[in-house]
């Protein structure tokens, strides 16, 4: 079985909108994976619903994983991931916190490529004033609250890649992903061949 697909962590304005696009423009293969939402703020890379309909979507157990933070509900929809590996699409999931991230690669944990998206608190502050946005005492709340989650929820090896987006391009972070990606896809298949069922 091919790895399912690549989980972005990491604090606010690390880079995860600008390195999926950086992916996809390079390979058409790998697609932001839209976050089911019930709140304001920013529309875009998001499926808007009322809470009613996220209450029913969660009652019919669709509902990996749930996040409430900005004011607003963030999750992600089982029935989209199946979706999109269907037919032979990579899906780019956003996180935020690892509780989530657990939740959402569940038993098969190496099924997905695991990237930590870092920058530092300072160029998260200036980042999030730069794009305008109207919350970034929040965001640098929230760059608070996931070093936080790293440090006492993961070790040295939970995550396969490492990537300073201050460092490098989002270009280069690109390809260094998909390099991961494939290789961690050839591996698996080389596997399943010298071990068939």
């Amino acid at each position: 079985m091919s790895p399912i697909g690549i989980v972005l962590y990491g604090p606010p304005a690390s880079g995860k909108d600008t390195i999926t696009a950086a992916l996809n423009r390079l390979d058409s293969r790998f697609v932001l994976l839209p976050k089911l939402k019930v709140g304001t703020g920013r529309t875009e890379g998001y499926v808007l619903l009322t809470a009613e309909e996220l209450t029913q979507l969660r009652d019919a157990g669709r509902l990996i994983a749930e996040t409430h933070r900005y004011g607003n509900i963030y999750a992600i929809d089982r029935r989209a991931i199946d979706s999109l590996t269907s037919i032979g699409v990579v899906p780019v999931v956003h996180m935020g916190n690892i509780g989530d991230l657990r939740r959402l690669i569940g038993r098969e944990p190496d099924s997905w490529l695991r990237v930590l998206l870092w920058t530092p608190r300072e160029v998260t502050e200036q980042r999030s004033r730069n794009r305008g946005d109207a919350d970034t005492g929040k965001r640098l709340a929230a760059w608070d609250e996931t070093l936080a989650d790293l440090e006492t929820n993961t070790d040295d090896g939970f995550f396969q890649l490492h990537i300073k987006t201050n460092w490098l391009s989002a270009d280069a972070a690109a390809e260094e992903i998909m390099t991961t990606y494939d290789l961690m896809r050839t591996a698996r298949r080389s596997h399943e061949e010298a071990n068939p069922l």
